[in-house]
């Protein structure tokens, strides 16, 4: 389950959350569970996911002094908006407030990743995570904005925010939309295209001072990442920018290899290449004919009906007219009115 993320007025927040050690061991486990099975898929973005929000939350030796303080990245609307803080907006999700708060998003992410990356495939994975991200954020400043402009000032000055839950939401979304399964949640049987929508409700009911705006921001983040997706078909830009690295990435060792690879006739290219042309070209001026007596479609090449072997008609009259034309021009004047005569005389 993706814990909520925490509010509170302008608090005066510390470094990352508390040191104690006692679910991470666990979530150690459940990581070391899955990637280390026999037959796994170790999809290794959502294992890098997992590992940064770790060395945020733990913020290990001189990566402490590096890593800004939680309440200089909390999300606040006001903030953001007002100054354009770009360092709430995106590194936000990657704090935690706790220990407790840390290992459920991380254990949900684990879930979601797995599933997720596995069917999708990386580059498309991280290209989602990455939209999600900026979807879920960028509702939740309009959302707080828009309770603003009608007398709700609560979501846009007193909100300070963390946790990656808003993407998690998202992924849920996601994960489930095509799903006819059913999901058992807190005593409900209920579908599981609508288990985000439930669990929404739930942890506001029963965690007092998550951020609500937060978690919903994430949900209409993943429909609106299903609805780009069905109206713009084939890779969003995201996935073709990452495929476009890898193709300039290897591009040199392609040059290289053409340019020590022995040439070969052109003649030879295969696909959609020369054979492929010239091969079109020598079948645009042959057409079928039809027997007249069996109407049978025999190929150019034939003269004789391979069904009923009926001679072809126009290349039979041409040969015909030839051999006349031949034997005319062969015969003298006298052999005509000879042969001519014989045959009256019959």
């Amino acid at each position: 389950m993706g814990v909520g993320m925490s509010s509170g007025r302008r608090r005066g927040y510390g470094g990352g959350g508390g040191r104690s050690t006692g679910m991470l061991p666990l979530l150690a486990l459940q990581v070391l569970l899955e990637y280390g099975r026999a037959g796994a898929s170790r999809p290794p973005v959502t294992a890098a996911l997992i590992a940064a929000n770790a060395l945020v939350y733990l913020r290990p030796g001189s990566l402490d002094a590096l890593l800004p303080p939680l309440s200089r990245v909390a999300f606040n609307p006001h903030l953001i908006i007002q100054y354009g803080d770009l360092t709430r907006f995106f590194l936000s999700a990657f704090y935690h407030l706790s220990e407790t708060h840390f290992f459920y998003n991380m254990s949900s992410l684990l879930w979601k990743g797995i599933q997720l990356e596995t069917s999708m495939g990386s580059v498309e994975f991280t290209s989602m995570v990455a939209a999600l991200l900026g979807l879920s954020q960028g509702i939740t400043l309009l959302l707080s904005k828009g309770l603003l402009l009608i007398g709700n000032d609560a979501a846009y000055y007193d909100q300070f925010a963390v946790g990656f839950s808003g993407v998690l939401f998202g992924m849920k979304v996601v994960l489930n939309a095509w799903s006819d399964d059913f999901v058992f949640l807190h005593g409900m049987v209920i579908p599981a295209k609508y288990a985000a929508w439930a669990e929404l409700l739930l942890i506001q009911a029963f965690i007092p001072g998550t951020s609500f705006i937060g978690h919903l921001g994430g949900i209409l983040a993943g429909l609106a990442y299903l609805w780009l997706k069905r109206s713009f078909s084939g890779p969003d830009p995201l996935s073709r920018l990452i495929s476009g690295i890898g193709k300039i990435v290897s591009w040199p060792v392609g040059f290289v290899q053409k340019l020590f690879r022995p040439g070969r006739p052109q003649g030879r290219r295969t696909g959609r290449s020369t054979v492929g042309h010239r091969s079109s070209a020598r079948e645009t001026g042959r057409v079928i004919w039809r027997c007249t007596a069996c109407t049978y479609d025999n190929s150019p090449l034939s003269d004789v009906c391979e069904m009923c072997s009926t001679a072809r008609e126009d290349r039979a009259f041409s040969r015909r007219q030839h051999l006349q034309a031949e034997g005319n021009g062969e015969l003298s004047a006298e052999e005509i009115r000879r042969r001519r005569l014989e045959r009256f005389s019959r």
